[in-house]
């Protein structure tokens, strides 16, 4: 086998206990789902583990050594991240007091939206690649096969964990958004939570070290 069963178990139990913690993927996903509805919802998990897989993919290929070298690329990502995700949050706020019969003529958030949002919010945070990079070289054996397979079925087994709790979240929260958008004031109010909460993400991505 070409990574340690010790390992891999390890591995899939710290990964589950580290996705039920609600992080900014998990909040993200959360405020599509809300907005959107859960097909939304689903659709920016998506992006979100696909902006992860790429991640797992430069992980294993060793790129971690660019951002180490080069911190200023690090920086420059993560304030273009956070700025992006400022921006989602006060488009969210302005557009909260349109009427319903626009937001329905629009579509909500749409799937395609919610997709690229979602793997440009990913993408767009550094950090995940940092934590790939420093996370799953912690469960490799490299007596036990080749690196880069190893690489591979770790990062799988994080993506298949990570969608399984994030599209969860993102159903959930769609159905409850759904039921709410249909009342107005509230659907108001959805808007402005979720514009905040993306606001929130950003500020705090912004100010990391």
């Amino acid at each position: 086998m070409p990574i340690d069963p010790h390992l891999l178990a390890v591995f899939t139990l710290t990964t589950i206990i580290a996705l039920v913690t609600p992080g900014p993927d998990m909040l993200f996903v959360l405020g599509c789902g809300m907005r959107g509805g859960a097909r939304a919802g689903v659709l920016a998990t998506l992006g979100v583990i696909t902006g992860d897989a790429l991640y797992v993919a430069a992980a294993a290929a060793g790129l971690s050594a660019l951002l180490t070298a080069f911190p200023v690329v690090f920086t420059v990502l993560r304030l273009a991240g956070a700025a992006y995700l400022v921006y989602l949050g006060v488009q969210m706020i302005r557009r909260r007091k349109r009427a319903q019969e626009e937001e329905v003529a629009a579509g909500g958030m749409s799937g395609r939206r919610a997709f690229l949002n979602g793997a440009v919010s990913s993408m767009a945070n550094p950090q995940t690649f940092t934590f790939m990079a420093a996370f799953l070289p912690q469960f490799i054996d490299p007596a036990a096969g080749p690196v880069w397979v190893q690489f591979a079925i770790l990062g799988a087994v994080l993506i298949v964990l990570e969608f399984a709790a994030d599209a969860t979240v993102g159903v959930l929260a769609g159905r409850i958004g759904g039921w709410l958008r249909r009342r107005q004031a509230v659907r108001r109010r959805i808007d402005a939570a979720t514009g905040t909460v993306f606001i929130g993400l950003g500020v705090s991505l912004a100010v990391q070290r």
